[in-house]
């Protein structure tokens, strides 16, 4: 991934590492969009990478989007629609990503941010992080959608119409990040649960997520039924004999994806 500028690509023992870098403060300006969507889709593709994870270099996740660039990207008609249509498949890259992605949230996510992270599968959180939704400060709306998935009624409300931010260790007490942890022990945490992710059949992990995309809006009835197919479709594959054949000789499997 040597064409990224914005956008750094780390691969280590099939965890693959993505750290925005669009300096001061990681807004997300139309390149890192593009970045952004084009890696998920390269890393969806990629054998050698069975996990993500996501995170900003400097104190800031991402601060939102980039209005002092915004002139530049809408001059004329179409324009906005365009660039409108641009954001929304950077964050349904995240979901769609076929691969599970860790949000290691090093400091605010802010309105683009906050959906970055509400777009992860698993979030973890520096102490020094927050997650808000400051756009009512400059007559705009953004994430609100997102942040639904994460935040109760009230609290979401709250944040859409005040400005609120949420910090780290709040994000942890009502249990929307797996982890509030020290700065320096933010990457080490999230590679972790990265690492655990990767040691499993990535057949597996691949259908798994895909299912739990899937049923996340379908009635309990529908979405069982789904599972139950997805489940008996992973049972045919060669790693699930693999896991079962493993099991029963009491060592560990060696999956090969398939």
């Amino acid at each position: 991934m040597n064409d990224l500028t914005q956008l750094h690509f780390h691969l280590d023992k099939f965890v693959a590492t993505l750290t925005m870098d669009a300096p001061p403060v990681n807004a997300l300006t139309r390149t890192l969009n593009d970045e952004l969507t084009l890696a998920l889709d390269r890393i969806s593709e990629m054998d050698d990478v069975r996990a993500v994870v996501l995170t900003g270099a400097g104190k800031v996740f991402c601060a939102g989007a980039d209005l002092k660039g915004r002139a530049s990207v809408i001059k004329g008609p179409g324009d906005l629609p365009a660039h409108s249509r641009r954001t929304r498949e950077c964050f349904h890259a995240i979901r769609e990503c076929a691969k599970p992605v860790i949000c290691a949230i090093n400091g605010a996510a802010l309105g683009s941010g906050l959906a970055m992270a509400a777009s992860s599968d698993i979030l973890v959180a520096s102490e020094k992080a927050s997650l808000g939704l400051p756009e009512v400060d400059v007559g705009l709306l953004g994430g609100c959608s997102h942040a639904m998935r994460l935040f109760s009624h009230s609290k979401l409300r709250r944040m859409a119409l005040t400005g609120l931010r949420v910090s780290g260790a709040e994000l942890y007490r009502l249990g929307i990040v797996e982890a509030c942890v020290e700065p320096e022990l933010l990457m080490s945490t999230a590679l972790e649960i990265a690492n655990t992710i990767a040691a499993k059949s990535p057949v597996s992990t691949r259908m798994g997520k895909h299912t739990l995309n899937v049923i996340e809006s379908m009635s309990l009835r529908d979405g069982y039924r789904y599972e139950q197919d997805m489940t008996a479709q992973i049972g045919k594959t060669e790693d699930a004999k693999e896991a079962q054949k493993a099991f029963a000789e009491k060592r560990a499997p060696i999956f090969v994806g398939r």
